[in-house]
């Protein structure tokens, strides 16, 4: 467990979270499809139990995000390159909870633990150029704008989407650029 605060904490995925992530996905369901394409496979219970299974067997490391004890969203790795000590940090909350600071708070935590435990040289994130608030998370916490993948995701309803790609070194970390 990563404790952020009194109120936030990270703690790692499992099995236990699969009727909480199925909950916010259904209850949310059409505020997060815009920006999460996975949200449309999501229909039952069953099909959030087999991608927690896949999160849980890959190499990367995912958190679910508890303020107050309450299941608010996931943070995670994804995109492990070990050989070239680099990965990519991906993340949603719950509509109800943006604003906050709890996802700006939960990337930092887990900043550190990516250059300070997993020896991580270059960690980035990727975002939808339109998806403002979840831009802000990087460009707050000091990642240098790379530019834009084109095309890089395709959304909901079959529309690709290009990607702001965003990137914090070790170096720029420990100096305090971040």
């Amino acid at each position: 467990m990563i404790r952020i605060t009194d109120d936030i904490q990270l703690i790692p995925l499992c099995l236990d979270d699969i009727s909480d992530i199925f909950r916010m996905l259904n209850d949310e369901r059409e505020y997060m499809r815009e920006w999460l394409p996975f949200v449309d496979n999501t229909q039952q219970e069953e099909d959030t139990a087999n991608a927690v299974v896949q999160m849980l067997q890959s190499p990367s490391e995912q958190f679910t995000i508890r303020y107050m004890g309450i299941f608010v969203g996931l943070v995670g790795f994804k995109d492990f390159d070990d050989s070239n000590h680099k990965i990519e940090i991906g993340y949603w909350l719950s509509q109800y909870q943006q604003g906050n600071g709890i996802m700006t708070r939960s990337v930092d935590a887990l900043l550190d633990y990516a250059f300070e435990q997993l020896n991580m040289n270059r960690v980035q994130i990727k975002v939808a150029v339109d998806n403002k608030k979840s831009n802000r998370i990087p460009q707050k916490l000091g990642f240098k704008f790379e530019g834009v993948e084109r095309d890089g995701e395709l959304l909901a309803d079959n529309k690709y989407t290009d990607i702001n790609v965003y990137s914090l070194l070790k170096k720029e970390y420990k100096n305090g650029n971040h």
